[in-house]
């Protein structure tokens, strides 16, 4: 597994940084022998397919030191545990209601050493903490995604996509009330040049 593709369009990640992402696929690895999380047909894109496509997110916003983001639906980590790597000082709340997943989460923060992950086991609408913005990787539609967590974050949510996201969003503005002005989408393909990204979006909604 090559780790380079994530160096060459983020260079200025510290030694810590890169010994953690290196890391991270033989890591997922191990564990998706056990519990599969990944399509092992996928793995051998780890870094682009999952890694790089969770950072894209790094190239649209920052997180502050101290804020606490919530991952709905993180399945095997993404996008939580390489915007933690990212941005350390920022607190990642990992939560999907499958156990077995977020075993692998607690199995891979422990083997990045990272102090900035926590793993929650519940279902995204039963949680009751506050956060300051939510993030997701293809886990349900926007419609339903706000349904979960809009009254439990300060800045909105930030979701990752792909293909014609038009029905979506009308759908989105019709049930949850969110108006076409507090929606923000962008293309992954300004950042990373990859056939993979073409279709891929970030779809930001604002509070």
């Amino acid at each position: 597994m090559d780790y380079s593709i994530v160096t060459h369009y983020f260079p200025s990640l510290t030694h810590l940084q890169q010994q953690q992402l290196s890391a991270l696929g033989p890591c997922c690895q191990h564990w998706n022998a056990h519990i599969n999380v990944i399509s092992r047909k996928d793995m051998d894109q780890f870094y682009l397919h999952h890694v790089l496509h969770s950072l894209s997110i790094a190239k649209f916003i920052t997180f502050p030191a101290g804020s606490r983001v919530l991952d709905l639906g993180t399945g095997g980590g993404f996008p939580g545990i390489p915007l933690a790597i990212l941005f350390p000082q920022t607190h990642f709340f990992l939560c999907d209601s499958i156990a077995k997943k977020i075993r692998i989460v607690q199995e891979l923060t422990a083997a990045l050493a990272l102090k900035n992950v926590s793993a929650l086991h519940a279902r995204a609408e039963d949680i009751q903490q506050p956060f300051d913005l939510a993030v997701s990787r293809a886990v349900a539609p926007l419609a339903t995604l706000i349904s979960w967590v809009w009254n439990k974050t300060n800045q909105g949510l930030i979701c990752l996509k792909g293909g014609d996201l038009t029905m979506e969003i009308a759908e989105c503005t019709l049930f949850s009330g969110i108006s076409n002005a507090q929606i923000e989408k962008v293309n992954i393909s300004q950042w990373f040049t990859e056939t993979y990204f073409v279709e891929k979006k970030i779809v930001y909604l604002r509070k």
